[in-house]
């Protein structure tokens, strides 16, 4: 057989994309019933495509492991992304989906759902005659690519393959890293997978229970030198939501995090609320009447233990508020994972130096992104460059 990609996901189905538009005969196979099924769970609250921002300034959010950057191809490269915003927004409308761009920067489609995108999607592959194999979990590497299907064992000999399987986060929906033995097996360095885009555990006291749920807006998390302006979420087990997402990465490696709960006053005008009098008040209600949002005063009072007693100590506890946690959430509930098939294990091309002839792509390699486009991009971008030089590959392969 020509072509195999295995795994239908955002980086899946771009290699195949890829391959298929440069004449090769090409089988997806999905270990699922049905594909890309993280990618329709992401966009259920509404699809966040990618971000529209400069070049430069998008692939400084993009962290790759031990490795030279310039090794993933032009993926995340410092200077310019081959395949960035400006790209995957043509790229969506050249399927017809009708976009718009957030007050944020951030890119939806218009009607904010995945689905749609992705029927047009495989609609686009199985013109191109891409065959999709659901039910087909690779188990091995013997003489060929080895699957477990419906109806039985089935061993594929591809000339070129690409493999896009994921990374190790929401199990449920595909990516549970079952590969991992199968590529050491074969010589492939793996860095261990790490939660990324992850929540934190917290233990809370009793009198929080009435806020989960609830979002905490207008605050800043400080952490590992970045700031993160947006909005997360406190849960029966921690903390989540995007705001927590673009600092979680350096609070899992280390670092410490405070937390502003009024980023738009300097510390001279909160110490001036914070002067009010009391009067018969509780310091309950008085925090209320100061900070104006229940959540940030239960977070205060949480996290700020021993309370302080003057004006300006208050003022800067509320400012540089310890957030206090057990450790990141697991993968299972991660969005993301960091770890994967480490760079040195790769060409330029992705092409594996243990397996000629087999590239890799998405969250199988080793880096990570914060949500808010960024991800996705990555996901697409590598999907892009290694179904592009399988294609090449191929055609060297007939040439021969």
């Amino acid at each position: 057989m020509d072509a195999l990609v295995i795994g239908a996901g955002p980086a899946g189905l771009m290699a195949a994309e890829m391959l298929a538009a440069a004449g090769r005969h090409v089988v997806l196979a999905e270990a699922m019933p049905t594909p890309a099924r993280k990618f329709l769970m992401a966009g259920k609250s509404g699809l966040n495509l990618t971000k529209d921002e400069p070049c430069q300034q998008f692939a400084r959010h993009f962290s790759v492991g031990p490795g030279d950057p310039p090794e993933a191809g032009g993926c995340f490269e410092r200077d310019c992304l081959d395949f960035g915003p400006a790209e995957v927004m043509a790229w969506a409308r050249g399927l017809g989906i009708a976009l718009f761009t957030g007050s944020t920067g951030r890119v939806f489609p218009v009607g904010m759902k995945a689905s749609p995108l992705l029927r047009a999607w495989l609609a686009r592959l199985r013109e191109s005659g891409v065959a999709l194999r659901p039910r087909w979990r690779w188990v091995a590497i013997e003489d060929g690519f080895r699957f477990e299907t419906p109806a039985g064992t089935r061993l594929l000999k591809p000339r070129v393959t690409v493999l896009a399987l994921g990374g190790a986060s929401w199990p449920r929906l595909g990516s549970d890293a079952g590969w991992v033995p199968v590529l050491r097996k074969a010589g492939v360095a793996i860095a261990d997978f790490r939660p990324a885009n992850m929540g934190l555990r917290v233990e809370w006291s009793s009198p929080m229970a009435r806020y989960f749920g609830h979002a905490v807006k207008g605050v800043a998390i400080r952490a590992g030198g970045l700031v993160s302006r947006g909005e997360w979420v406190i849960s029966r087990h921690g903390i989540e939501g995007g705001g927590l997402y673009q600092v979680s990465a350096a609070i899992r490696d280390g670092a410490s995090a405070q937390v502003d709960l009024t980023p738009d006053l300097d510390l001279a005008a909160l110490s001036a609320r914070f002067a009010r009098p009391k009067g018969r008040l509780s310091v309950g209600n008085w925090l209320r009447r100061v900070l104006g949002d229940p959540v940030k005063v239960a977070l205060l009072l949480e996290w700020g233990r021993p309370l302080p007693d003057a004006p300006e100590d208050w003022a800067a506890r509320a400012k540089a508020l310890e957030l206090r946690h057990d450790g990141p959430a697991g993968l299972e509930r991660a969005i993301s994972s960091a770890g994967g098939i480490a760079w040195s294990a790769v060409t330029r091309d992705l092409e594996l130096l243990a397996l000629p002839g087999v590239f890799a792509a998405g969250e199988m390699l080793d880096w990570e992104a914060p949500t808010g486009g960024y991800l996705l991009t990555g996901c697409l971008a590598t999907g892009r460059r290694a179904g592009l030089a399988a294609a090449r590959h191929g055609a060297a392969w007939r040439g021969s």
